[in-house]
């Protein structure tokens, strides 16, 4: 008897609590990867049961020519889609959460908002895909413990605007894409303690559009930004040895702390501009046009 009125005082003492949780997670005071996945409440036919991969492949099969198959807000979680062409789908607000994307063709799909975090897309081609507010975090891209450029993937021309990812994406394609406000890697995040640091090393963002795309303490070694406009980036503590900027606008970037070794700044514009640059570790070793 005295076990069970033990119990039942716990019970009541807790239960203030347990309903406090609820209210915080309305309110959105809880980190967002403490609350349940928005799709997971939709309610229509899609979340009721979760779409298979042979209902994925229907879907697309059976889209008439020039048209967009709808696969907007789907739970699409951990589904073998490899080598799917999606036919400029839309995939807006959808939960790619460790699906297998190797080798699927995504270009010119709309990926608004989706989740692609711990996705495989070896290979995978997201060329003109907008990706807007999407996440990336800690995707797998590379078979083995070797980097090979065939594997990597492409996101030319892509729209990545307040894109967020970490991980390795060493030489992904983003020539020519808007990754304006992205952040690859911690910081400048309320889930900063869920980044891994980013690694991009040999990553092509020739002629990209990088305006306050935050880098933090990523490795950058040996990429290009050539005739790119990195205005306002933040580079603090990234490792840009080898990295090429002739010809970037650099107005306003943040390279404070940076690892500027053997850097190529030749032909950078708004170099006047860059805060840290002079203090920025091994500058003396930096690549810069000859003073007249």
């Amino acid at each position: 008897m005295r076990i069970a009125l033990g119990l039942a005082a716990a019970v009541l003492a807790l239960s203030p609590s347990l309903a406090f949780w609820p209210s915080l997670v309305e309110a959105g005071e809880l980190p967002s990867y403490t609350q349940p996945n928005a799709t997971a409440d939709a309610g229509d036919e899609t979340q009721a049961g979760k779409l298979s991969a042979r209902d994925v492949t229907a879907r697309l099969f059976k889209a008439a020519p020039g048209s967009r198959p709808d696969l907007a807000k789907l739970n699409l979680t951990r589904l073998d889609l490899a080598e799917l062409d999606f036919k400029h789908s839309r995939l807006d607000g959808s939960d790619l959460y460790g699906a297998d994307l190797s080798r699927a063709n995504l270009a010119n799909c709309s990926l608004v908002g989706a989740r692609l975090d711990r996705a495989t897309i070896t290979a995978a081609d997201f060329s003109g895909a907008d990706l807007t507010d999407a996440r990336i975090l800690r995707p797998t891209i590379f078979t083995t413990l070797e980097v090979e450029t065939a594997e990597a993937p492409k996101f030319v021309g892509a729209k990545l605007v307040r894109i967020r990812s970490d991980g390795l994406l060493d030489r992904a394609d983003f020539s020519g894409a808007d990754l304006s406000g992205a952040v690859f890697g911690g910081g400048a995040s309320r889930e900063e303690t869920l980044f891994s640091p980013a690694s991009l090393t040999s990553a092509n963002f020739t002629k990209a559009i990088l305006k306050e795309t935050k880098f933090p303490g990523a490795s950058l070694k040996y990429a290009r930004f050539i005739d790119a406009d990195v205005s306002g980036a933040n580079f603090r503590g990234s490792n840009l040895t080898g990295a090429t900027f002739r010809g970037a606008n650099l107005a306003g970037a943040d390279v404070t702390g940076a690892n500027l070794d053997e850097t190529d700044l030749r032909g950078a514009r708004g170099l006047d501009q860059v805060i840290g640059l002079t203090s920025a570790t091994n500058f003396q070793s930096a690549r810069l046009d000859p003073i007249p």
